[in-house]
């Protein structure tokens, strides 16, 4: 009965950490508000494996664009086709993005873990996302994909840096700072998660040895399904809030961010 119950737990985290990763109220805040009501132990291994689903999720959805952004990019680096540059630069401007948050977050990781990863902490940056989201909420940009700019790709990439600390949303930060920036909703959200792919794929790789240290042997069905569960999450989470970017619905986004982080700050933070 308790493996059984063991089973559940990983399935419901996964599911958890898929669907609120794609969507702008913060994975990483809610988890630490999830662990004040359950009696749950996430090590740092268990979030890179929820993660890398998400990843796989993203992959998924994204797999046009990204074969045809490979495929263009290398045809324009070999070949100098002129048609085919705008793809090239876009996925220069991944790389460019990329970098604040790699450097910011190899840089003080440590201190966000030990003075940031609070729960007040996680009620005011809650209230923040919310702030962000709610300025936002009736924009329609003109900028398309052909019409990114380093400049962009830079604030873009800073705002990505911005949601390491604990409550800022990934894609909330991204998404405003590319929408502020007078992007389409649809190259907003392209840029957005795509720029996840770099920086997940990164931290994978920086904690193999991390994922190596832990015995898997006990827990390796669980691990599995809270994998899947987090793949199939973060898909449809992922769809939904593609839809929700279209009809222009963030507003209840923020009413939420609001709600959440005011309980936080009012009942959990004593």
């Amino acid at each position: 009965m308790q493996e059984l119950g063991n089973l559940l737990k990983y399935i419901f985290l996964g599911l958890f950490q898929g669907f609120t990763e794609p969507i702008p109220v913060s994975s990483s805040g809610h988890l630490v508000i999830l662990q004040k009501f359950i009696d749950l132990s996430i090590g740092l291994d268990f979030l890179i494996l929820v993660n890398f689903g998400s990843l796989i999720a993203v992959l998924i959805i994204y797999r046009e664009d990204i074969l045809r952004f490979i495929r263009n990019g290398l045809g324009y680096l070999f070949k100098k086709e002129e048609g085919l540059k705008e793809d090239f630069d876009f996925i220069l401007y991944l790389l460019i993005g990329t970098i604040p948050a790699g450097v910011l977050g190899l840089l003080f990781a440590d201190f966000i873990d030990e003075k940031l990863d609070q729960i007040w902490m996680i009620g005011v940056t809650l209230i923040i996302t919310g702030i962000a989201l709610w300025i936002i909420r009736n924009r329609r940009g003109s900028k398309n994909d052909g019409q990114l700019t380093v400049k962009d790709a830079v604030i873009v990439g800073l705002a990505q840096a911005v949601a390491l600390i604990p409550g800022i949303s990934r894609s909330g930060a991204t998404i405003v700072a590319a929408m502020l920036l007078g992007m389409k909703q649809e190259t907003a959200l392209r840029f957005s998660f795509l720029l996840y792919i770099p920086i997940s794929l990164g931290t994978m790789i920086l904690s193999v040895d991390t994922l190596m240290e832990k015995n898997l042997s006990e827990i390796w069905l669980g691990y599995l399904l809270a994998l899947l569960a987090s793949i199939i999450a973060t898909y449809v989470s992922l769809k939904w809030f593609m839809n929700i970017m279209a009809t222009g619905n963030l507003k209840y986004f923020s009413y939420y961010c609001f709600l959440v982080g005011g309980l936080v700050l009012v009942f959990l933070s004593t």
